[in-house]
């Protein structure tokens, strides 16, 4: 008996793609409709249904997602804007929470807890064996883990005050090369620094005003700015 599943929301669909995929097969709507009725048990789809989906009306549902790939021959990553959670991760590899749960090692109920939740509570083999599987770079792993948040805290702090402090704290969430780590917060310390000094010595005026405005902003984007800097320094 399997276990009940929590309702899940629609993944993230990108109609664009879908429009660009059916025509690219020159295929109309009520193709589309009628290939989703026929092979895979959807008499519900209509060609109106169809054009909603491509328009971004609605959203197709995860089991409608997976269809619309085989009536258009494609792999569902190709119809999912970018992954950010679990689920659309998993999603757009084309895989079942089962197959997920199974290649882990975890008992499905849990595995579909931290899908949920986007919680991931899995040990460092575990984790090896989920970011093989779902084929996720590093900023993705972090992202779908839950850690970025943490990240995120501990990026802040290493940029406003002495960023060899968080050298160790930042390595215990992301795996990387301890030099690399070094350079890549020195450098976020030196351009988040280098803005502050600029608003302070440019006084009250638009240009200081400027200045501040881009310090919040690297702040708020300050994990963007990270994974940057760390792609820029291993070229």
């Amino acid at each position: 008996m399997h276990p009940t599943r929590p309702p899940q929301p629609a993944p993230p669909f990108d109609s664009t793609a879908a429009r660009r995929l059916r025509t690219a097969l020159n295929m109309g709507p009520e193709h589309v409709a009628y290939g989703l009725c026929s092979s895979y048990g959807l008499p519900y789809v209509t060609p109106d249904l169809v054009i909603a989906w491509e328009r971004g009306v609605v959203s197709p549902t995860n089991p409608e997602l997976a269809a619309l790939a085989g009536v258009l021959w494609c792999s569902p990553a190709e119809l999912i804007g970018t992954p950010r959670t679990l689920r659309e991760h998993r999603l757009a590899r084309g895989l079942a929470p089962e197959d997920v749960a199974r290649g882990v090692g975890l008992e499905l109920l849990a595995y579909l807890h931290m899908e949920e939740h986007n919680t991931w509570r899995g040990n460092d083999r575990q984790s090896a064996t989920l970011a093989d599987l779902l084929d996720l770079s590093l900023p993705d792993f972090v992202t779908v883990t839950g850690r970025e948040p943490k990240l995120a805290d501990a990026l802040r702090g290493a940029v406003t005050t002495r960023w060899q402090a968080y050298v160790r704290p930042v390595a215990r969430m992301v795996p990387l090369d301890r030099r690399l780590l070094e350079d890549t917060l020195q450098e976020l310390h030196q351009d988040y620094q280098g803005q502050m000094v600029a608003s302070l010595s440019w006084g009250d005026g638009s240009a200081a005003s400027d200045a501040g405005r881009a310090g919040r902003d690297f702040l708020d984007r300050i994990v963007d700015h990270f994974w940057g800097a760390v792609q820029d320094n291993t070229r």
